[in-house]
C-alpha cells in the first residue's frame, strides 16, 4: 500500500488536535575485527554465511566468550552520551524464533544495561538546541539476514523462497534508546533527523563504527503515538522498523503522525504493531504484532558471566574520547570563518565531515565546501540520497580538485570526472584516461581553433579592437565548443588577447 492509498490528516491539522510522543531506538553495529561472542569476522562484503562459526550459528555445545574490545567501545559510547556506566552488567537471553537467528534466542541485556540515565543535545536548523534523554545503552548481537526472493516488494510478503545468510549474526550491536519525546509538536520529525544525524556523527568521531546506514551498520526504529491536545496519557505506539537514511527518520515520523490521526479521527484504533518504511513514497506499511517485553521471556544468560566495569577503567576510557562532534565545529566555524547559519546548513547537509576529510586529502576549504556544498548535494537530490551516501570518496573529490588546480582538467570536464565515479566507471583517473577528458596542450591545435573562431566572428573582432574587451566570450566559447571542452581557457584567453592586439 502506498501513501496516496491511506487517508493522512493535514500535517497542520494534526498539530491542532493531537499531541505526538515519539520513542528511537537506534541500532549501531560495532566495528571490531571479530564478532561479539566468537571469533568469526565481521566484514561487510564477505560471501554469504562465510563469516560463520559453531558460536555464531547456534550449535549446540558452543559457548559464547565476550569480546572484550565490544565492551569498552560500548562504555566509550556511553561516555559521550552523558550516560551512567553500571560497575556490573549482565547479558539476558531474548527468546524468539525466526529465520535469520540461528539460536531462537539473542544475547541482549535486558533490566542491567552497562550505560544508562544519559542525553543528547541536538541542534535543530534555526539554531535552537533541543536535549534527547536516553534511558539506555546496551550491548546486544546483531541477527543474520534473510533475502526473499520471488516477490516484488523484497519482504517476505508474496515471496516464494527466503534465503538465509548468517555472516551478521553475531556482530556487536549497541541499541541506544530515548526516553520518550514529548512536547515537541510540529518538530517532531525535524528533532527526529536531527538527533540521529548527531548520533551518526559521534559514534563516526569515536571511532568505533562507520555509521553507515546504507549498509545497515546503523538502523532507527522509531516509534510514534499521538494523544488529544491537553491530555497526558500516551496513546498506542507503532514501532517502523530498520529505516536507514536521515531523510527517511523524518519521513517515516511525519507519516505515521498524520496516518495516526486520521486513524483515530475516523473513530478507529491504533495497533501496536511493527511497521516497514517504503522508501518509494515515504510511507509505511503493517508489519506484526509488537511484543512486549514479557513475550521474549528474558532471562540471565547462564553462559555469561556479569560484564564488570571498575571506575578505574571506565575513567581510563574516558580520557580516550576524542574531541566531540560538537566543540570541532565550534573550532572548525571560527577557523573558515563561517557565520552560524552557514555551518548550521553543512551539518544538516551532512556535508561537514566529508568536507573536512577532503581537506585531509590536500585541497582548501573553500574547493571542498564549492564541491560538496554544490555539484554533489545536487547529485545526492537526483538520487534521492543523502549526501555521504553517494559512491564517491573525500579522496576521490580531492584527487579532482587538485587535477584541476593543476591544469589537466577544466570546471566543466571535472564534473564530467565526478560523473564517471559516481555512474561506478572506476577512480578519477581511470574516469578522465578512459573518457579522455584532460585538457587539451596541443598549442598548435588550440591556436587553429582560436583562428577559426575569430575568422568566424568578425563583428566580435571589430568590437574588441574598439575598445570592449568584454566580447571575447564568445570566441573561448567557440573554441571550447571545438576542442570539446578539453581546451584550457586560461590558454585560449591569453591567445585571443595576442592575435587581437
Amino acid at each position: 500500500m502506498t501513501a496516496a492509498m491511506y487517508d493522512l490528516m493535514d500535517f497542520d491539522e494534526v498539530l491542532e488536535k493531537y499531541d505526538p510522543v515519539m520513542g528511537l531506538e537506534v541500532h549501531v553495529e560495532l566495528g571490531t575485527d571479530t564478532k561479539m561472542f566468537s571469533t568469526s569476522a565481521t566484514n561487510f562484503d564477505a560471501p554469504a554465511n562465510s563469516n560463520v562459526d559453531p558460536v555464531s550459528l547456534g550449535l549446540p555445545g558452543a559457548l559464547p566468550v565476550v569480546n572484550a574490545k565490544g565492551v569498552e567501545w560500548a562504555i566509550k559510547i556511553g561516555l559521550a552520551l552523558n550516560c551512567s556506566i553500571a560497575e556490573s552488567s549482565r547479558f539476558a537471553r531474548k527468546n524468539y524464533f525466526y529465520p535469520d537467528q540461528p539460536k531462537n534466542y539473542q544475547i541482549s541485556q535486558y533490566d542491567e544495561p552497562i550505560a544508562y540515565d544519559g542525553y543528547l543535545d541536538v541542534v535543530l536548523e534555526d539554531g535552537t538546541e533541543w536535549r534527547v534523554e536516553i534511558e539506555r545503552a546496551h550491548m546486544e548481537e546483531d541477527t543474520g539476514k534473510l533475502t526473499h526472493l520471488g516477490g516484488t516488494s523484497g519482504r517476505i510478503h508474496g515471496a516464494t523462497a527466503s534465503l538465509v545468510d548468517c555472516n551478521r549474526a553475531g556482530i556487536p550491536l549497541i541499541e541506544i534508546v530515548t526516553k520518550p519525546i514529548e512536547g515537541a509538536g510540529e518538530r517532531a520529525p525535524e528533532i527526529a533527523r536531527a538527533y540521529v544525524t548527531a548520533l551518526r556523527e559521534l559514534v563516526a568521531a569515536l571511532g568505533v563504527s562507520d555509521a553507515r546506514m546504507d549498509q545497515g551498520s546503523m538502523r532507527v526504529d522509531s516509534n510514534v503515538s499521538l494523544r488529544p491536545v491537553g491530555t497526558t496519557e500516551f496513546g498506542t505506539r507503532t514501532e517502523t522498523k530498520n529505516i536507514n537514511s536521515l531523510r527517511s527518520v523524518e519521513q517515516a515520523v511525519r507519516f505515521e503522525m498524520m496516518r495516526q490521526a486520521q486513524v483515530l479521527d475516523d473513530g478507529g484504533v491504533i495497533d501496536q504493531e511493527t511497521r516497514h518504511y517504503q522508501e518509494t513514497d515515504g510511507s509505511t506499511s503493517k508489519g506484526r504484532p509488537k511484543e512486549t517485553a514479557d513475550d521474549y521471556r528474558y532471562f540471565n544468560d547462564p553462559d555469561l558471566p556479569p560484564v564488570l566495569a571498575p571506575r578505574e577503567w571506565v575513567e581510563e576510557i574516558r580520557q580516550t574520547l576524542p574531541e566531540m562532534p560538537w566543540i570541532r565545529r565550534a573550532r572548525i566555524q571560527e577557523e573558515w570563518g563561517l557565520k552560524d547559519a552557514e555551518m548550521r546548513d553543512l551539518v544538516n547537509a551532512g556535508a561537514l565531515d566529508l568536507i573536512i576529510a577532503t581537506t585531509e586529502e590536500g585541497t582548501t576549504a573553500d574547493e571542498a565546501r564549492s564541491w560538496w556544498v554544490s555539484y554533489l548535494s545536487a547529485k545526492a537530490n537526483e538520487q534521492g540520497v543523502d549526501l555521504p551516501a553517494l559512491s564517491i570518496t573525500p579522496a576521490q573529490v580531492a584527487r579532482v580538485a587538485a587535477l584541476v588546480k593543476e591544469g589537466k582538467l577544466t570546471n566543466k570536464l571535472a564534473r564530467q570526472a565526478v560523473d564517471g565515479v559516481l555512474a561506478g566507471e572506476g577512480d578519477v583517473d581511470e574516469v578522465v584516461k578512459a573518457r579522455g577528458l584532460e585538457v587539451v596542450r596541443d598549442d598548435a591545435a588550440i591556436e587553429k581553433a582560436v583562428d577559426d573562431a575569430l575568422a568566424a566572428n568578425p563583428d566580435v573582432v571589430e568590437k574588441y579592437r574598439a575598445g570592449n574587451k568584454k566580447v571575447t566570450g564568445a570566441i573561448v566559447g567557440a573554441v571550447m565548443k571545438a576542442t570539446q571542452g578539453k581546451a584550457d581557457p586560461g590558454q585560449v584567453n591569453q591567445l585571443i588577447a595576442k592575435k587581437l592586439s
